[in-house]
């Protein structure tokens, strides 16, 4: 059966009903339409008497049934939008939220006083959102996106090319847990979103998350901390004198993150919200005249 893009998007949305509320009903069917006609949302409002191609009907219908096994709708599309910036997302990198927009502008924020041609490390970088949002906007940074895994780093350099940023942003495989390799040189400031769940809190992930999310880029071992005191210890060594640490963290993870650092010479100087007024991200100098 023939039917508009109207039809469409209201078949869809009915299917998703028994899964979801009304409104996030209505979101899903409204960015698969979208992405399934390569039309913007005002042009599917504008068109909408107008009869869906067969190709159009096909793609809704397996983007949908993905949709109603649990997948996460980024990863259906195969892009996600963080910080103005269209991105490209797979399994291998975890879906960029509007928490990390907390840390994203914390780093921005303090980018914006260091010296001119400032270099930036954004550390287990995943799709790389949080350091092309911060050489987006501060255009003479120099950013490394590092991660340990390879297949992160090719999804990475993708969203580096499609930012058209490949000037001043690149990739490289690094280990948050060791101490970082000579030829990475010394940074004006470092920012991480690590992994931070709980072994515990692992075991209790939604399906959305524990099926289909890299486990890598989530576990952060038996208190969620391992990162923050490995990245803390060992990648002093790639701040310049005075250089800044800036992380995410999770719930309620705030007070030990922050002692973790101030253990480790570094003098916490700004502690933000994200926009469900959780405490989220932390900016610190470091300090130590012996590190």
């Amino acid at each position: 059966m023939v039917r508009t893009l109207s039809q469409l998007y209201l078949h869809t949305r009915n299917l998703l009903m028994p899964r979801e509320d009304a409104d996030s009903a209505s979101f899903i069917a409204r960015q698969l339409l979208c992405h399934a006609s390569g039309l913007t949302r005002e042009q599917v409002i504008a068109n909408r008497d107008m009869p869906a191609t067969e190709k159009c009907c096909t793609e809704m219908e397996r983007m949908t049934a993905r949709v109603m096994m649990g997948e996460p709708l980024p990863y259906v599309l195969g892009e996600w939008e963080f910080y103005g910036m269209k991105l490209l997302v797979n399994a291998d990198v975890l879906i960029p939220r509007d928490d990390t927009c907390a840390v994203a502008d914390l780093a921005i924020q303090q980018a914006r006083f260091l010296d001119s041609n400032p270099r930036i490390l954004d550390l287990c970088t995943g799709s790389g959102c949080i350091g092309l949002a911060i050489a987006n906007r501060i255009k003479d940074a120099k950013v490394t996106l590092g991660d340990i895994s390879a297949a992160a780093l090719q999804v990475a350099k993708k969203n580096v090319a499609l930012q058209k940023l490949s000037g001043r942003v690149s990739c490289v495989q690094v280990n948050a847990l060791e101490k970082p390799a000579a030829f990475l040189g010394k940074f004006d400031l470092i920012v991480s979103n690590p992994p931070y769940i709980t072994t515990d809190e692992m075991q209790q992930l939604p399906g959305s998350v524990a099926n289909f999310e890299p486990h890598l880029a989530l576990h952060g071992g038996t208190d969620g901390l391992d990162f923050y005191r490995a990245i803390a210890e060992n990648f002093t060594a790639a701040l310049k004198p005075g250089g800044f640490l800036c992380f995410e963290f999770g719930m309620g993870q705030g007070d030990a993150v922050c002692r973790i650092l101030e253990n480790n010479g570094f003098t916490i100087l700004e502690r933000s919200r994200d926009y469900n007024e959780r405490e989220r991200a932390v900016l610190a100098r470091y300090d130590r005249k012996d590190g």
